[in-house]
């Protein structure tokens, strides 16, 4: 009896180092991932910003092509947009 509490003793301290171990790998490893997906997300909002930039000057570029246009169609058509 006594020699069976002994080896239990003896091989469970190892068994729980190792599982100890094996989760704090885990933690860490989960803790990368989330800081690379705040790294991600940080990208992916800053790429949305200069998008939408880029599109608001294409924009505004296009504004003043048309301004200057002497297409009667269009003219026709903004002048409605104004009287409305």
């Amino acid at each position: 009896m006594t020699g069976t509490i002994a080896v239990i003793m003896i091989f469970s301290i190892p068994i729980l180092g190792i599982i100890s171990n094996h989760l704090k790998d885990n933690q860490k490893i989960k803790a990368s991932m989330l800081k690379d997906e705040l790294e991600l997300e940080k990208l992916k909002h800053t790429n949305f910003i200069v998008e939408t930039e880029k599109m608001r000057l294409e924009l505004e570029t296009m504004k003043v092509d048309y301004s200057k246009t002497t297409d009667p169609v269009f003219l026709e058509v903004s002048g409605e947009k104004t009287n409305v």
